[in-house]
């Protein structure tokens, strides 16, 4: 069974305090999490006003399958981040 974890790298240089970091990581998190299958978390940088990292977590029934809807998740965060995605990362694992 594959495993794919999602590492999305965000700065946010016009947050100007936790409260309106939190709005735009939850606004964020809410629309991937509708739109697709992941389970998504904010894994670092809790306490910093402009940065933030959030991990997203799937499983499925291919490796296949899991790249594609990974590559999705991505780009709809690139849309809806714009340039405050500064990197990202995935990695699939098997589990058995």
């Amino acid at each position: 069974m594959p495993i794919v974890f999602c590492s999305l790298d965000i700065h946010l240089p016009a947050c100007h305090s936790l409260k309106e970091k939190r709005r735009i990581i939850r606004k964020t998190s809410d629309r991937l999490r509708s739109r697709f299958n992941f389970s998504i978390s904010e894994i670092e940088h809790q306490d910093l006003w402009q940065r933030a990292r959030l991990g997203a977590v799937s499983i499925g029934p291919n490796r296949q399958q899991l790249e594609t809807l990974s590559e999705k998740l991505v780009s709809e965060t690139e849309r809806i981040l714009g340039n405050d995605l500064v990197r990202y990362d995935i990695d699939i694992f098997n589990y058995d």
